[in-house]
This record gives C-alpha cells, sequence and structure tokens, in this order.
C-alpha cells in the first residue's frame, strides 16, 4: 500500500492522490463532453456558417463511431499500461494525445476534423481506464467503504467536468467561432495535465509508475489460447462482414455503412466470446449460471446507452432546430443542455447512495437485474415525453424547454439505477480468472450502445420531422419492453447470482 493512502486529511479526509486524479479527471471531462456537446452540431451546420456541412445521416454515423471507438480503445489502453508503460505515464501520454486531437480540430480543415477526432479516441484510450484503476490503488483492501467514498467524489469531478465543458466551449463555439470552441477543448485538458505534473509525484508516491507484467493473464486460459481464440472470433465476423458487403445489405464505403460493419463486427464478438466462455471456459455449473447473468447484464447496458447517447445526437439535434430557447430576448445554446444531465447527477447521486444504503439496512435494496429493468424504463419514459415534444415540431412549432429538461432526468434517474452498479456487480459475477476480461466485455458493450446511438441518430432530419414522433416511439418500445423483460427474467437472475448482491 503506497504511503498517500494512510494520508486521512489529504483531500476531504482522504488520500492526497485522490485530489490529483479528481482535477485532472474533471479538466479531461470538461474537454470531453465541452467537444462532444459541438461534434454533431459542428457536422450538420452549413460550410457558409462554419460547419462541415454534412447531412444527419453522415454527421450521425461518424458521432457513432467516435463514440464507440472511445470505449473500445480502453481495452487496448488498459493492456498497455499494464504490460509497457504503467499506468501514471499512460495517463500523461494519453492526456497529451487528447489535447493535440483538440487543438488539431480548431484547425478549419476537414482532414484536420478527422485527424483529432482520431487522437481523442486514441488518448482516451490511454487515460479514461488507468485513471480509474490508480483511484482503487489509493486504498488497502481492508477499507472497501472508505474506497467507495472515494470513487464517489471522484465520480463528481467527472459530472463537475461534465457539466461545465458544455457550457463555456458550447458557448464559444456557437456565439464566437466553432473552431474556437474546439480550442477551448483543447485547453482545459491542457490545465489538466499541467495541474497531474504539478501534483503526480508528490500526492501519488510510486502507484502506477510500472507496468504490472506479472498480472499477465493469469485469469484464464493461458495467453496464447486467448489471442487464437479472439483472432478466431475476429476472423467470423470479418468474413460475415465481407459477405453482407458482397451481397450489398452494407457499403462499407460510406460512413454510415462503416457504422454499420462495426457494429456487427462488435455483436459478432460479444455472442461468439460468451458462448466460449460457458461451452469451453472450464467453468463450474455455478460460474458458468454468473457469466449468462452477466451477459444479459451486457445487452441491458447496451440497449441502455444505444437509448440514453442520443442525448450527444439526437436530442442534441432536436434542442438546436425544435426547441424554444429564447429567454428575455436571448436564444440559449443548443448545447447547454448537455448539461443538464451532469447538472442532475450532482445533485441526485449522493441521494441515490443515501437511498441504497438505507433500504439495505432494511433488507430491501434492489438486486441488480431489478435495477437493470427499472432504469430501462426509465429511459423509455423520457423518450415518451419526446414522443409529446416530436408532436409539437411536427405540427411546426417550437417545443418547450420543459420538455429536454425532464427527458433528462428521467434518463438520470435511469443511469444513476444502471450504470454504477453494472460494473461493480460484473467483478463480483466473474469467475476470478476472467475479471479482467469480463471487464473488457463490458466496455465493448457499452461501446456497441454508443454505436447503435448514432445509427438511430441518422433517421433524424429536417425532411422526415414528421416520422419524429414514431422515432422516439419506437426507442420507448425496445427500451420499455428490454426493461420488462429484464424485471420478467429476475427471478432466474437473481437465484443464478447466488449470494452476490
Amino acid at each position: 500500500m503506497a504511503e498517500s493512502s494512510t494520508n486521512t486529511t489529504g483531500f476531504f479526509g482522504h488520500p492526497a492522490g485522490l485530489s490529483t486524479l479528481f482535477f485532472t479527471e474533471m479538466w479531461e471531462r470538461f474537454s470531453y463532453y465541452g467537444m462532444r456537446a459541438l461534434l454533431i452540431l459542428f457536422m450538420t451546420t452549413a460550410a457558409s456558417e462554419g460547419g462541415l456541412g454534412f447531412d444527419e445521416t453522415k454527421s450521425a454515423a461518424i458521432y457513432g463511431l467516435y463514440t464507440a471507438g472511445v470505449y473500445l480503445l480502453a481495452l487496448p489502453g488498459g493492456w498497455m499500461a499494464d504490460r509497457v508503460i504503467g499506468t501514471r505515464k499512460s495517463i500523461w501520454y494519453g492526456g497529451i494525445i487528447i489535447m493535440l486531437g483538440h487543438f488539431i480540430l480548431a484547425i478549419p480543415a476537414v482532414f484536420a476534423f478527422y485527424i483529432g477526432l482520431v487522437f481523442i479516441v486514441v488518448g482516451t484510450g490511454l487515460l479514461k481506464p488507468n485513471i480509474s484503476a490508480i483511484v482503487g490503488s489509493l486504498y488497502s483492501e481492508d477499507e472497501p467503504a472508505r474506497r467507495d467514498a472515494g470513487f464517489s467524489i471522484f465520480y463528481m469531478g467527472i459530472n463537475v467536468g461534465a457539466f461545465l465543458g458544455p457550457l463555456i466551449c458550447g458557448y464559444v463555439a456557437e456565439e464566437i467561432d466553432w473552431h474556437l470552441g474546439f480550442a477551448l477543448a483543447g485547453f482545459g485538458m491542457l490545465f489538466g495535465l499541467i495541474y497531474y505534473r504539478m501534483s503526480a509525484e508528490k500526492n501519488l508516491g510510486d502507484i502506477g509508475l510500472h507496468p504490472n507484467k506479472d498480472s499477465d493473464n493469469n485469469e484464464g486460459a493461458d495467453a496464447g489460447q486467448t489471442k487464437v481464440i479472439g483472432l478466431v472470433f475476429t476472423g467470423i465476423a470479418i468474413a460475415i462482414i465481407a459477405a453482407l458487403q458482397m451481397t450489398g445489405t452494407i457499403d462499407l464505403f460510406t460512413a454510415r455503412g462503416l457504422a454499420e460493419a462495426v457494429g456487427v463486427l462488435i455483436a459478432i464478438i460479444i455472442v461468439l466470446y460468451f458462448l466460449y466462455v460457458v461451452i469451453a471456459g472450464g467453468l463450474t455449473t455455478d460460474e458458468r449460471k454468473k457469466v449468462i447473468v452477466i451477459f444479459f447484464l451486457v445487452l441491458g447496458a447496451a440497449m441502455f446507452w444505444a437509448g440514453f447517447e442520443q442525448a450527444g445526437s439526437s436530442l442534441n439535434l432536436f434542442a438546436d432546430r425544435y426547441t424554444d430557447r429564447v429567454i428575455g430576448g436571448w436564444e440559449v445554446p443548443a448545447s447547454w443542455y448537455q448539461s443538464i444531465n451532469a447538472m442532475f447527477i450532482i445533485i441526485f447521486a449522493p441521494i441515490f447512495g443515501w437511498l441504497w444504503v438505507e433500504l439495505a439496512k432494511r433488507n430491501l435494496n434492489p438486486r441488480t437485474p431489478l435495477k437493470f429493468g427499472f432504469g430501462l424504463i426509465m429511459l423509455g419514459l423520457g423518450f415518451f415525453v419526446m414522443v409529446k415534444a416530436a408532436d409539437i415540431a411536427a405540427s411546426g412549432l417550437e417545443a418547450a424547454p420543459f420538455y429536454l429538461i425532464l427527458t433528462y432526468f428521467l434518463h438520470t434517474v435511469g443511469e444513476l439505477t444502471l450504470s454504477p452498479v453494472g460494473l461493480s456487480t460484473t467483478t463480483k459475477l466473474a469467475p476470478k480468472r476472467y475479471v479482467s476480461q469480463m471487464m473488457g466485455m463490458w466496455f465493448v458493450g457499452t461501446a456497441f450502445g454508443n454505436l447503435i446511438a448514432g445509427l438511430i441518430a441518422g433517421n433524424f432530419d429536417d425532411e422526415s420531422v414528421a416520422q419524429m414522433p414514431d422515432l422516439f416511439m419506437s426507442v420507448v418500445t425496445t427500451s420499455v419492453g428490454a426493461g420488462i423483460v429484464l424485471l420478467i427474467l429476475s427471478p432466474w437472475l437473481m437465484k443464478w447470482m447466488g449470494d452476490v448482491k
């Protein structure tokens, strides 16, 4: 245990290293969500007004590929830290790459736009999983309650950044210049890097300085077999995609076709991976049941994010085009609505944390499958509100801001019942030799949901405004239906979970 973990007065009674990670992550999330709030608006804005002039289908596909890539590259980013350069260097180099990506986006050229996105995806893949890993390393194994509290404080830093980024970057981008907004996101990451550089050595000691090569896949079949299985799965998926291309089902030479192909690839890998582990993973009957539960949780999370991540795409466009944003003669930037979810998280996360503890004291705390089902239903209710707003837009009027605010509130409630418990439960259910792989599959499922979100948003355009209520209603029926299925299956899933709470 690092010396800093014994420091009870460094940061709200927690190790001093938590302050380093809190503010670094806060600024990284400032840059990420600040840019995310601009992304689809910038792509769909006419070139004569400083945007790229892409249509909604292409813009939404690029958005989906970008947000999916962030989560997919968390897997090699974690491997790079564990096996090659250590978590501390991964955070540092990842932050530098992210910063460069934002500054490249500030260059008014289409080629710079694509290069900048790639930089941000790669940098986030290096930084995001590893900074969270160091938070856990600040605490010893015999202080789980203090560790949970530390992660709660860290989570607040994430949402402070997510709240401020769209407000500041969004205002500058929409009111002054798009590229200046991207540059501000880059400066946000720069501030985080400066603070990290100034405080890491002092506050983190030797935590994360060196790679953890001893952990190289003790958790499953040997490394060689795992890599061979991965190559086989990927080969099968690529063969199926090639067949779809040859039959004209998808077109890899368009942004949407590429996004669809990546979606097929991810879906096949998820299904084949879990089939392999259940059938040939050398599991006991009890372990096999728990892995099946994880499969359903990953699917549930993917479906949730497929709706929730409409915030940055279709709901962002709805705020821009169909919402009455004028207050006292001043038009509120559309990107500001991207801060609402973070604001609700900051307000309600402590309340939900308290609620789960109080319910647990009375042996009434719902188990994970029930929380997942409830979260999906809340997601659907949020989109049911948007059906009403879309009816107004289809009639030629502008919807009141209340509709988006209520939608984001319902989505936040759903997020708080699903997201914080999902990954934690996955680590508890996974057989010890598969823990890292199951955590990786959680990220893959999240990537799949983000990609689907982009594909759904591709159906959102001014010419089909009359079909917008049906588009949102399809999300309602899918998410509520999935939630009900999980509630129906929950008695069996909870039985298969055994004593895991």
